[in-house]
């Protein structure tokens, strides 16, 4: 499980300032920004389909309850997080309207 925490982190850890001096354009911040959250939703996305793959393969006697329950609360966890981090993307969002007006 920690395993898959950091392996969720490193696309925020690729997200550093540039070195050269010159500060990124907005264009290029939204542009990065934008590739993390479609790679994290992505990976949401596949710990779902690993979920209902591991929940054939017990029906199947494939696999124990435990590996089909470790994935589940992974693929539960990672789906809560998603859904909070939209929360405060549309709570920012919100807030920026409030100020601009």
């Amino acid at each position: 499980m920690i395993q898959n925490i950091s392996s969720a982190l490193q696309p925020l850890q690729a997200i550093k300032p540039e070195t050269t001096g010159q500060a990124a354009t907005p264009a290029e911040t939204i542009k990065d920004f934008g590739s993390y959250l479609k790679d994290a939703i992505d990976g949401v996305a596949g710990q779902e389909q690993n979920v209902e793959k591991l929940n054939n393969q017990f029906l199947l006697g494939e696999v124990d309850v435990d590996q089909v329950m470790v994935a589940s609360e992974q693929a539960l966890l990672s789906l809560q997080l998603t859904s909070q981090v939209r929360n405060k993307v549309i709570e920012a969002y919100q807030e920026i309207m409030r100020t601009q007006m």
